[in-house]
């Protein structure tokens, strides 16, 4: 089906017109039109246009309610103040276009682009052989629900997770592994995560103890690097054991969080290996780097240390070895040439800005940067505690990701036991898992991505103000009630006369489509989050004050019943944008 045209847009369109023919010498001027409580709509944009035109706004106004066509969509429009337009619609308008939408099953009439490109977004970077900790919940959460948005208007994407699975520390672990080769070993056959992070967590001090105490290991530790490096089959083959074990972990958190991660989407600093010398080269002789004492820079005029000196990037060090600049350029010339990316999505901590800065800065000078293909850094702020500091635990230890996702799923089981009267302990555990993972993840969503937030788990569970809870018992109650109707089905009836919250509701679920593109573009989830709290604040207003099954008519009774189905459906598509699923009952 196609894409249904919303009311904003079918107003938008109508003033415009309006305007156009009331002031020609304006061509296709803006009307600014916005929602209003004092009407449906209201639209400002006369009062610059008189300006420009040195006319007086309210005379032009009312030239433009003249030209206006109403009727089958604008049921009222009124010159307001010095020069403002309130507009209000049809009851018969906002009810049929909620039924083209509902009538366009899950997509609720959001169109796929036109002309779609292909983004490729790095999120979720964790390291191999290290466990995940609360710094790595903002990039996957983040990076997911973008993930979600772009895929669902049509773009292509490609998932990429950068994981830290190269440097100097795996000298030390593959000789630690080498000189003790059964300390990966599965003897039980199939391990969990958490049996895998503390089979590698026990090795890694294991091989740590040894390295600082022991010159000689340290020395075989270095050289194990230099093989590794030069691609030695044996160890390489340890190397893998370590990232196979890795990945045992890895995917059992993403599995908590509810994410799907293939092998095919996880390609970490060692996939760019053999580009790294040619990167070099490339930027050297193009002249964007040059050598200073010893290693290959590039300088930029506006990135200065204290003391006046210019910082570069470093490509490759004085010592030959490359640092993160060249594997992430690496990255770029990969995802620009074989992915044939239009977009680059960077999800990483706002602290690593001047880094990819100086990167994008470089790779538009080589030419692999440039009007058609454009890299953005979505940078998130920091997870804070209660009191405001970075989430630490008591020790002053950075908290680890699985034992908050744990703890998010313990108390968010008991406020599902408290109110689950009908619910087996089977499915009391599935809701609380759906509730406390849900709830982590609108918490991180309902923020701007740019923005520090505050991790409060009371908060986060809680059934009331603006949580994943409150709108996970929204849908629920909506599913209740579908149910109670028995035999008695949801059908729009466009003929009917709306309520107020009828119509508040009514004009709000046709903004859908219009807010998931915005969140889409902008790579903003939070203007997502924010419109599905509004949606179910609505819905919360028009369940108190407009009765359903026991409504006045029967046609009224199947018209409500459709309003809260297509509001149900609504908050179902749009939390699954956001990664988060609405359980049918709590």
């Amino acid at each position: 089906m196609a894409s249904v045209t919303s009311l904003t847009a079918s107003v938008h369109q109508r003033l415009a017109d309006a305007l156009s023919a009331a002031l020609p010498e304006a061509g296709s001027a803006d009307p600014l039109l916005r929602r209003s409580d004092r009407a449906d709509f209201q639209a400002n944009g006369i009062l610059a246009l008189a300006k420009k035109a040195k006319a007086n706004p309210r005379e032009l106004a009312t030239q433009v309610v003249a030209q206006v066509e109403s009727g089958d969509v604008i049921q009222d429009i009124e010159v307001s103040g010095p020069g403002f337009l309130n507009v209000t619609i049809t009851d018969r308008a906002i009810t049929g276009n909620l039924a083209a939408r509902y009538e366009d099953g899950a997509r609720l009439g959001v169109p796929v682009a036109d002309h779609p490109g292909t983004t490729v977004i790095d999120y979720a970077q964790p390291n191999v052989a290290k466990e995940m900790h609360v710094g790595h919940l903002r990039s996957a959460v983040i990076g997911d629900a973008v993930v979600q948005l772009l895929e669902f208007t049509g773009e292509t994407v490609v998932r990429r997770h950068h994981i830290g699975d190269w440097g100097t520390q795996f000298g030390m672990l593959i000789q630690y592994l080498i000189e003790h080769p059964h300390e990966l070993d599965h003897k039980g056959g199939a391990v969990s995560g958490e049996e895998a992070m503390s089979n590698l967590n026990r090795l890694y001090k294991a091989a740590r103890t040894v390295f600082d105490s022991d010159e000689e290991f340290k020395t075989r530790a270095r050289r194990r690097v230099v093989d590794l490096q030069a691609g030695e089959p044996e160890t390489l083959a340890m190397w893998q054991k370590f990232v196979d074990e890795s990945k045992i972990y890895f995917y059992s958190v993403f599995d908590k969080l509810d994410m799907e991660i293939s092998d095919a989407d996880v390609v970490g600093e060692s996939g760019y290996n053999d580009m790294l010398d040619e990167t070099c080269r490339l930027l050297e002789e193009s002249g964007v780097a040059v050598r200073s004492d010893g290693a290959l820079c590039v300088f930029f005029d506006d990135v200065k240390g204290p003391d006046g000196n210019p910082v570069p990037l470093i490509v490759r060090k004085s010592d030959g070895g490359y640092g993160y600049a060249a594997t992430d350029l690496s990255a770029i010339r990969d995802r620009v040439f074989n992915l044939k990316a239009t977009s680059l999505i960077y999800v990483v901590d706002a602290r690593q800005s001047l880094h990819f800065k100086m990167v994008f800065e470089t790779a538009r000078r080589a030419g692999w940067l440039n009007d058609d293909v454009k890299a953005h850094q979505l940078a998130f702020g920091t997870v804070l505690g209660k009191d405001g500091k970075p989430f630490k635990t008591r020790e002053g230890e950075t908290v680890r990701l699985v034992d908050l996702l744990d703890e998010a799923v313990e108390r968010a089981s008991a406020v599902v036991r408290e109110k689950a009267l009908d619910l087996s302990e089977a499915e009391i555990t599935e809701r609380g898992a759906q509730v406390g993972i849900g709830a982590v993840k609108y918490a991180d969503l309902s923020t701007s991505a740019n923005r520090d937030y505050k991790f409060d788990l009371d908060q986060m569970v809680s059934l009331n103000g603006d949580t994943s809870v409150y709108l996970q018992y929204a849908y629920a109650r909506i599913q209740s009630i579908l149910r109670k109707a028995g035999e008695v089905r949801p059908a729009a009836h466009p003929e009917l006369e709306l309520a107020g919250a009828e119509r508040a509701l009514g004009l709000h679920i046709d903004a859908f489509a219009e807010v998931v593109a915005e969140a889409a573009t902008e790579y903003a989830p939070h203007k997502l989050a924010a419109y599905l709290y509004q949606l179910a604040s609505l819905y919360t207003t028009f369940y108190d004050k407009c009765p359903v099954l026991k409504a006045e008519t029967p046609q009224q009774v199947e018209n409500r019943l459709f309003l809260c189905d297509v509001t149900a459906r609504t908050l179902h598509q749009g939390m699954a944008l956001l990664g988060i699923r609405t359980p049918e009952r709590l």
